[in-house]
């Protein structure tokens, strides 16, 4: 059962998009400096994601954003509105949980009509924007159902529709998808921007994993150790990954240490083992700087293939090889180390075997060099 394309007549009714503003803003469990110096801007309507490891803060700061944690310094704002001293509750921001937090005494109906009757919405309202935020996911034909006589995916459905029925001006996601299976995990979260789109919602996302957030967020906030690393769209963040952290977190990374030399007016890069390859004009090496690309932007060639201009052409031996259906995923020694390779698969195309010589060969406008 999927959301409908399009909310029904008496839907709920849209409010104009909100800004949010995190400022300066640090906080601290004792010794233990868990949100260091953010600021980030959130434009009105926006979905947007905070992506990180377990323990980087991404949660601390969205349960900040709630009004649950309070910062020691800095502030938040909504819509240009500053929160930062609001209670919870006159924040006008609604939050999904995790665990759902669904009541289990409760039918589907009154568990989404819970917010409501405790803000003292009258009874003709409670019952419109209940019957309205349930056909909004979907699950209008289930609403006298109890949350254990639903899926996962449906108690994911009751737990938005509960935050959406109070109208507010900012919803809060956090790791709304990891209870459900991967199948699931894939619908549901099309159709939570589905639901975001239709209602123009700000929505902030959190989750660990690079793949929910690429797949339906507009732009994303990158953490780790309670530092914001890099925001940018997911595009940006994958193709141009402002460090050697944000290159590993988002996709597969190759990276290769080395030490940089300059001679006569070029630069050699020598891959540990004492491989080295030059480094294209105008490409800027900071110190300490690795070299990194992604495996789809390799290439494999025989031993004595001639590099084309703008290429760089590295010696290598195939170590193993992985069938992935659409690609063939080759793990080959460089200098002392190995990278993943991706090529494309194709039905009668010959592959490379194992201990098999070949030139690994690398597009100068793939390569990229980051520093921690």
């Amino acid at each position: 059962m999927t959301m409908p394309s399009t909310a029904p007549a008496d839907s709920l009714p849209t409010t104009p998009a909100v800004s949010v503003a995190i400022e300066g803003v640090n906080l601290s469990y004792g010794d233990n400096h868990v949100l260091k110096d953010v600021n980030l801007a959130i434009e009105p309507g926006e979905f947007f994601a905070f992506l990180g490891p377990s323990g980087c803060g991404k949660t601390t700061l969205l349960r900040l954003i709630a009004g649950f944690n309070q910062a020691d310094t800095g502030r938040v704002t909504i819509g240009g509105a500053d929160i930062t001293a609001l209670p919870p509750w006159k924040r006008d921001v609604g939050m999904v949980f995790q665990s759902y937090a669904l009541w289990p005494h409760m039918t589907v109906r009154r568990n989404v009509a819970f917010g409501l009757e405790e803000r003292g919405v009258k009874r003709a309202e409670i019952e419109r924007r209940v019957e309205a935020a349930l056909a909004l996911v979907g699950l209008a034909h289930l609403g006298e159902r109890r949350p254990s006589q639903l899926s996962g995916g449906q108690q994911q459905r009751v737990a938005v529709a509960r935050t959406v029925a109070v109208e507010p001006k900012v919803l809060l996601l956090d790791e709304p998808l990891s209870n459900l299976d991967a199948k699931m995990r894939v619908q549901v979260r099309r159709e939570l921007r589905d639901l975001q789109q239709r209602l123009g919602l700000t929505t902030i996302f959190v989750t660990h994993d690079q793949e929910e957030a690429n797949s339906i967020c507009d732009r994303i906030a990158v953490m780790n150790d309670g530092t914001v690393q890099q925001v940018g769209t997911p595009m940006e963040l994958y193709e141009r990954p402002a460090n050697l952290f944000v290159a590993n977190f988002l996709g597969t990374a190759n990276i290769l240490s080395g030490a940089l030399a300059e001679s006569g007016g070029s630069r050699r890069f020598t891959l540990e083992g004492g491989t080295a390859l030059e480094v294209p004009a105008g490409q800027s090496v900071p110190s300490g700087a690795r070299l990194v690309f992604r495996p789809q932007h390799a290439d494999l060639a025989p031993p004595d293939a001639a590099a084309g201009p703008g290429i760089a052409r590295l010696p290598c031996t195939v170590r193993h090889r992985e069938f992935l259906g659409a690609s063939v995923r080759y793990g080959v020694a460089v200098g002392g180390s190995e990278v993943a390779v991706d090529l494309p698969f194709r039905s009668g195309n010959e592959l490379y075997g194992l201990g098999e010589a070949a030139t690994l060969l690398l597009p100068d406008k793939s390569l990229m060099w980051l520093a921690d």
